[in-house]
């Protein structure tokens, strides 16, 4: 009832919120990240913000898609996107170009969150968790600090989302990066839920169905 009348949900979003089981994956998850070194403030709004895992609505996906795969389907359905990244994300752009010393580098996904003021890098691997990773997403967020922020922004914040993870890997990486970032799964949606499937008609009832009519 308080997120609803905090974040103005329709009835469909509650139950999208109910099926995709928010509550255990905003309220009750460890959270993975280092926002309370890293962050001087706000970085109990900033772990709040971090799901574990979080879920899309991207069944449209090929079985073994790519990550830009995954980044074009995310940029169709932007604002089921926005609606699981939460409240306060708005939408900067996808292969967001920051050139250093001639050099070009490219954040998958950019938003800036209006609660935290600060901008937010998101990076996709449709892999499991390297150390690596966060190793690259410290030097976006310095480049973005420094190249892109203004005198009234807040540090940026990185969100690394892989397929899967070692909570104790992430841990080890994030208890030495000098800059806030926070790793979670992700999770694509699958749009019938298990009552709907075990509810729903077999393959051999259909085709019984069908020989009566013939």
């Amino acid at each position: 009832m308080n997120k609803c009348l905090e974040e103005g949900w329709s009835d469909s979003i509650l139950v999208y919120q109910i099926d995709t089981n928010l509550y255990d994956r905003q309220v009750t998850a460890i959270k993975h990240n280092n926002f309370g070194l890293t962050l001087k403030q706000n970085s109990d709004l900033a772990n709040n913000m971090m799901k574990e895992p979080y879920v899309f609505d991207l069944i449209e996906l090929t079985e073994d898609y790519k990550e830009k795969e995954l980044e074009n389907k995310m940029l169709e359905r932007l604002k089921n996107i926005l609606l699981e990244l939460g409240n306060g994300f708005s939408f900067v752009g996808n292969q967001y170009k920051i050139t250093i010393d001639n050099q070009d580098f490219y954040i998958d996904l950019l938003f800036y969150h209006i609660k935290l003021k600060c901008y937010i890098a998101v990076e996709l691997k449709v892999v499991e968790f390297k150390p690596e990773f966060a190793s690259k997403m410290g030097f976006y967020l310095t480049a973005l600090d420094e190249e892109v922020k203004d005198e009234n922004d807040n540090p940026s914040i990185g969100i690394i989302l892989c397929q899967n993870k070692s909570n104790k890997i992430v841990d080890y990486t994030l208890k030495y990066i000098n800059k806030p970032v926070g790793v979670s799964e992700y999770k694509i949606f699958e749009q019938l839920t298990k009552e709907i499937q075990k509810n729903s008609p077999s393959n051999e009832d259909i085709n019984i169905h069908l020989d009566n009519i013939e």
